[in-house]
């Protein structure tokens, strides 16, 4: 296996950042230390924390992880069926790494449509902070935007082998 192209690195740092920048983000006083965060809503920060973990680590493994060719195939003469065949893999992987890719940043742009809900909450002792209210938003179009360069970079990669 060679360098990684162009799109694996896109998707690389798409996952890298689900699986860290969550615990980066939350595991402080703001969120999973806050002291006026109830016990559910820290369970649930850590539910969340763990899924940003997995589902990052998923990603790595179908960006990088090759499919197996069917045992038929894989001892065919036919150039061209293992081609399509092999492509049709690639693909496939493709699309599973870009939407568990996806997952986690689409689940936090809905939190933002439910009752009640704060981009940021103040800390005691710390209220004279001032927050980007758009920041997470910045961060979750960044995601999408990497994540569609990732896609158009490997299908165009996967289709042009022969």
């Amino acid at each position: 296996m060679g360098l990684p192209t162009a799109g694996q690195v896109l998707l690389t740092l798409v996952s890298l950042t689900t699986s860290f920048g969550c615990y980066l983000a939350d595991w402080n006083d703001t969120h999973i230390y806050h002291p006026l965060w109830l016990p559910h809503a820290k369970f649930h920060n850590g539910q969340t924390m763990s899924m940003g973990l997995l589902l990052g680590f998923a990603t790595l493994w179908y960006t990088f992880v090759p499919g197996a060719l069917p045992a038929s195939l894989a001892q065919s003469k036919e150039k061209k069926a293992i081609v399509e065949v092999r492509q049709g893999k690639q693909l496939e992987r493709l699309r599973t790494a870009v939407l568990l890719g996806a997952l986690y940043w689409v689940t936090q742009a809905s939190a933002y449509f439910y009752p009640g809900v704060a981009a940021f909450d103040h800390v005691p002792g710390r209220e004279h902070e001032v927050h980007d209210p758009l920041l997470q938003a910045k961060l979750e179009a960044a995601m999408f935007v990497m994540l569609g360069g990732a896609w158009w970079l490997e299908k165009r990669r996967i289709l042009s082998q022969a």
